[in-house]
């Protein structure tokens, strides 16, 4: 089946998105291992094979489409050199990607291609669901303070 070439558009866009939340992710779960954050560890390596996974649904659609999934193009990875700061680039990667599943589903709906609007929304409700994480854990931070948290993620 021969895919609209916009829909196909956004769907490497928000493949792009998926492969530069894995490597930021994974990076961030292994520098927190690192530290001996092993719950904070735990959460982002999880949510770095989420990512692979949606990554793996896109490219699967993009193929259907007839089209080709480009793996070459990332976004830039926004490291922390803290758990605040790690937090905070999450945060950002994370609205970015909702921002661009958002303008997808709208395109794929206007296209009138309701399996890619499909697809998009089982990731955008991993991004929110990741986004609301982010900003409990900012939450906790704030209330808590950023020793008491550490301690809680060792």
């Amino acid at each position: 089946m021969q895919g609209d070439p916009a829909i196909l558009d956004a769907l490497n866009l928000c493949l792009k998105d998926q492969l530069t939340a894995i490597n930021q992710l994974f990076l961030h779960a292994r520098i927190s291992k690192n530290w001996g954050l092993d719950e904070f560890n735990e959460h982002e390596f999880k949510r770095s094979i989420k990512a692979m996974k949606m990554a793996d649904a896109i490219i699967d659609r993009i193929l259907f489409l007839e089209g080709l999934p480009n793996l070459q193009d990332l976004g830039k990875l926004l490291i922390g050199e803290d758990i605040p700061e790690i937090l905070g680039g999450d945060l950002q990667m994370q609205l970015d990607i909702r921002s661009n599943l958002l303008s997808g589903i709208k395109d794929s709906e206007d296209a009138k291609d309701y399996i890619s609007r499909d697809c998009l929304k089982k990731v955008l409700k991993e991004a929110e669901s990741h986004i609301d994480w982010v900003e409990a854990q900012q939450w906790l931070i704030e209330q808590a303070g950023i020793e008491n948290y550490l301690q809680t993620q060792m």
